[in-house]
């Protein structure tokens, strides 16, 4: 009969229990775990603290007894593995609360004792208002602090993805918090623009942000940085890391790998034949980097558990390998990471580039349409997939799970291109945001769209001297823009052709990137021989700013919109036609904009008046005698040409069709 022990509990052990079961019905397995809880919920801790979670009971997933009863399995928590004989396969271990000394036989054993978070060793971290997050326990003294001592500001210190969850929990509870974080932003495994987008929401709901910054010391009732900054602090939470739990492996002579962590095959043997290890404790080879890592992920974990206890049972289950795909959600911005960054590609030596795109999640013209963010690391020289990132409101997970599977199918941005993804206007686009960012990827590589990722320019532009061109329409360039840009909107960019040399470097931008997509191909198309669309366009810009001050460009920035915690963050909107309009005969033409409210709040031509399409033909008695002079207009000419044939219908004579805002925002320019 064979003897599985497993020591540790939670994602790893749990699971490789269950499997073991079901593998075999008459083998004796036993789970030693050194906390008081087999299986809870750990991914869920900050959920509970900020109130999303109302019930504690809801995170503990098994107890002893009822995991024996599912199972027929004997946990025993609060039981220490302390000495582990190789020789004669024997595991001691002792209850750390009576003190009782226990061994325990073993035909095969299955190490899963994960990781605990790293203790940095700053002045004053001792202290009954400093946290950690990482057990049922932890959580229980933090929300109890918060119920008991009422604190009014909190530091949390590292920028990953428990700070940042805590740091959502913590406002949600009416703290005032600050992240500091040494690396130059959040999220420091991301490309900057895509944490940029973290930060710009966690400055929306007042959260304050020290990137490059590290602690000196914890006070009672503050922080100090190195320096010499201090920050209010009535509770601190420290989250800087995780360390694989190694000493029982080390003492007993298992070989330990480079990354720091247990060494494993891909069987997940370690370097003794009947010992298995799974979990955060184990390094393994990243499938697309090539190197030994260790990535402390729930989802590794469970997957690795059921290997381990496969092969421990005389199965040959190999283990690929992981991609490190990962994803968090703080507010309600949403952010993940697959593979490779840029960063991490090029350094170990793939001949690597990347894009961006911003689209809408689902078909604009349904309502709640939100800009989803992908981001793609490719094989310059194969089109490989080697990474990707997204972020958005909505849909980023769904795209993030897209280049998962690329990444591990080993698919090429020119697969993505041709996939069919599933479309309806209340769910996606016909192109969706996954083949748009292969199409530009596609376009980059043939050298059709010579295009830049925000995190390249600051080096690429070292030493030249360029010209930037905003494409975007006049109030979007009044709001915001590079400093030194010049305004020429898209539809006016063939006027200014013939006044700029041919080899002059040009960096293109629109808001989006799309617009400057075509703007470079005009000029390409006119004899244009070094010019560049800014991949992502001023959407990437100003989320790279948010993380990044670089030294060759900079954009002054308007401060956040400003976010509350269960609040939707509307205005309530009113047409004023109807004030405005002057029925009266007037030598003056009516100018008329057909967009929607929101569009016309965004920007529109001085005097014009408001009548979206839809309200136009029972809105007709607003506009006075029927041989008025009468311009139209909307945001390209398409629906203003629409509303002259209405107006025609019901005897209007003196009409014109003005196009497009930009069109009509050149009239003053003409004056």
């Amino acid at each position: 009969m064979e003897k599985i022990v497993i020591i540790g509990g939670v994602a790893a052990g749990a699971t490789a229990a269950a499997k073991a079961r079901r593998l075999s019905a008459d083998a004796k397995i036993t789970i030693l775990e050194a906390g008081p809880d087999i299986s809870f919920a750990n991914c869920g801790l900050p959920y509970y603290i900020g109130g999303d979670i109302k019930n504690r009971s809801k995170l503990i997933l098994q107890s002893p007894e009822s995991f024996y009863e599912q199972y027929q399995v004997d946990v025993y928590v609060n039981t220490k593995a302390i000495e582990l004989d190789r020789q004669n396969k024997i595991v001691y271990a002792v209850n750390t609360v009576t003190g009782e000394k226990m061994a325990f036989d073993y035909t095969k054993l299955i190490l899963a004792q994960g990781g605990k978070p790293i203790a940095p060793p700053i002045p004053g971290a001792e202290q009954d208002h400093v946290f950690q997050l990482w057990t049922l326990e932890d959580m229980d003294k933090i929300h109890s602090f918060i119920e008991n001592k009422k604190p009014k500001t909190a530091v949390v210190v590292g920028g990953g993805f428990i700070g940042l969850e805590m740091t959502e929990a913590l406002v949600k509870r009416g703290i005032k918090v600050s992240v500091v974080e040494m690396m130059p932003h959040v999220m420091s495994i991301m490309e900057a623009e895509i944490a940029g987008f973290i930060q710009q929401e966690m400055l929306s709901y007042g959260v304050n942000i020290l990137t490059g910054k590290a602690v000196s010391e914890i006070g009672k009732n503050s922080v100090t940085l190195k320096d010499g900054i201090k920050v209010d602090a009535d509770m601190v939470l420290l989250s800087i890391g995780v360390r694989p739990t190694l000493q029982l492996a080390q003492e007993a002579g298992l070989a330990i790998g480079d990354a720091g962590g247990l060494l494993v095959d891909s069987t997940l043997k370690t370097s003794d034949d009947n010992i298995y290890a799974a979990g955060d404790m184990i390094e393994f080879e990243h499938r697309v980097l090539g190197k030994k890592v260790r990535i402390p992920l729930a989802g590794p974990a469970n997957r690795q558990g059921r290997i381990a206890a496969e092969n421990a049972l005389g199965k040959k289950h190999e283990y690929k390998g992981p991609i490190g795909t990962s994803i968090v959600r703080v507010f309600d911005a949403v952010a993940g990471i697959t593979g490779l960054s840029l960063k991490a590609a090029r350094s170990v030596g793939f001949n690597a580039d990347a894009i961006v795109v911003h689209k809408e999640h689902h078909t604009s013209y349904y309502p709640g349409s939100e800009l989803v963010t992908v981001l793609i690391v490719y094989d310059k020289d194969t089109g490989l997939i080697l990474g990707g990132q997204t972020a958005g409101y909505a849909g980023a997970d769904r795209r993030l799970d897209v280049l998962a599977t690329a990444v591990a199918s080993k698919l090429t941005v020119y697969d993505l291109a041709d996939i069919d993804f599933a479309y309806s206007p209340p769910l996606g686009t016909a192109n969706d945001a996954i083949n748009m960012a292969a199409f530009v990827a596609e376009n980059r590589i043939s050298g059709y769209s010579p295009s830049l990722t925000v995190s390249e320019i600051d080096d690429f532009l070292n030493g030249k001297d360029a010209l930037w061109i905003d494409v975007r329409d006049v109030f979007a360039f009044e709001k915001s823009h590079v400093e030194g840009a010049v305004n020429v909107p898209l539809e006016m960019i063939a006027t200014v052709l013939n006044r700029i040399p041919k080899d002059q470097l040009i960096l293109i931008y629109d808001q989006t990137g799309k617009k400057g997509h075509q703007a470079v191909r005009t000029f390409i198309g006119a004899g244009f021989t070094n010019v560049y669309n800014i991949s992502g366009g001023f959407e990437s810009l100003s989320r790279y700013i948010r993380a990044i001050n670089p030294i060759n460009f900079q954009i002054n920035l308007p401060s956040p919109e400003v976010k509350k915690i269960g609040e939707k963050n509307t205005e309530d909107k009113k047409n004023v036609a109807t004030e405005e309009i002057k029925k009266e005969q007037s030598n003056e033409p009516l100018i008329v904009d057909v967009r929607t409210e929101e569009e016309f709040e965004y920007g529109a031509f001085p005097g014009a008046i408001n009548i979206p399409l839809d309200e136009l033909e029972y809105r007709i008695d607003e506009l006075g005698n029927k041989d008025r002079k009468i311009i139209l207009y909307c945001a390209s000419g398409a629906r203003s040409a629409y509303a002259v044939q209405i107006l025609r219908a019901y005897g209007f004579t003196n009409l014109e069709n003005g196009g497009g805002l930009t069109r009509m925002m050149a009239r003053l320019r003409n004056k």
